[in-house]
């Protein structure tokens, strides 16, 4: 049985869109993968968008969740990936694994699109190296 993994921040538009789409793409065949947010915003970040393309891995089907509309699913690991959610994160039901890795965020980036952009490729490249430490530690506590 897939280990069911929700990574969860505020918008749901950016950091936790990224981590969705990266860990599916990195081990999708190992986990359910979810994210969702404690206050959703309307859409996917294009920027975010933009950087995940950059690596092949399309999240612009993403739709920004709440948190609110997972009650009734079990989760074996949150992660929350944004300091508001981690000290904001509603009550979610079941005994899971709670980790907080927090990132900065590209949504809240100014400047120039470029400069935005810039932003956005180094946190997910951020989330990219967290998510793959996380696998390697995975894979051990299977054996």
């Amino acid at each position: 049985m897939k280990k069911r993994v929700l990574f969860l921040c505020t918008g749901n538009s950016c950091r936790s869109q990224m981590a969705e789409g990266l860990l599916r793409h990195m081990a999708g065949d190992r986990f359910e993968v979810l994210s969702a947010g404690t206050a959703p915003s309307s859409a996917v970040s294009r920027l975010a968008v933009k950087a995940m393309a950059e690596l092949g891995i399309d999240i612009s089907a993403g739709v920004p969740k709440s948190v609110d509309d997972l009650d009734d699913l079990n989760f074996d690991v949150v992660i929350t990936v944004c300091d508001n959610a981690n000290e904001n994160c509603l009550y979610l039901p079941g005994d899971f694994v709670r980790l907080h890795w927090p990132f900065d965020d590209p949504a809240a980036a100014t400047g120039t699109d470029e400069e935005r952009m810039a932003v956005c490729r180094r946190v997910r490249d951020e989330i990219r190296a967290s998510i793959e430490t996380w696998i390697a530690g995975q894979a051990t506590d299977e054996r």
